[in-house]
């Protein structure tokens, strides 16, 4: 099953630096990305929006997954809610590796904002990631 999940930081950078490190952890076959995007809000509020097709393969946007990606309505309309000099990453993947994505991911002390898991497993999402140490 295809999530997607969106990831908001309260610095410019950081939606860019987890998404450098989304690479790695496809790499390592811990997900599987079928879709991304990073939004930066600059201090004066204007939102740009980058969307990482070298993270997601040059085959997977053009054959198999055309027209299934993020919604560029959907990016634009959560890249008004994100704050001047803030970032938020969109993501949509399978095959999640979810305890080791999460500790790896943990560390960049994201706020979860959409997703579209049920809400008992957001909830044991949004916890691990406000934990102040991530089970092993």
């Amino acid at each position: 099953m295809k999530e997607l999940i969106v990831l908001a930081f309260d610095s410019m950078d950081g939606a860019g630096e987890l998404r450098d490190d989304l690479y790695d952890l496809q790499k390592q076959e811990l997900l599987q990305l079928d879709d991304a995007a990073v939004v930066v809000r600059d201090e004066g509020g204007h939102a740009r929006v980058k969307h990482a097709n070298s993270l997601v393969g040059s085959g997977a946007l053009a054959g198999e997954f055309a027209n299934v990606g993020i919604d560029d309505d959907f990016i634009d309309e959560v890249a008004d809610t994100i704050e001047p000099g803030h970032s938020a990453v969109f993501m949509l993947a399978h095959e999640v590796s979810q305890d080791r994505v999460v500790e790896d991911l943990a560390p960049y002390d994201p706020e979860v904002i959409r997703t579209n898991r049920s809400p008992d497993k957001e909830d044991t999402r949004r916890e691990t990631f406000a934990a102040e140490e991530v089970p092993a």
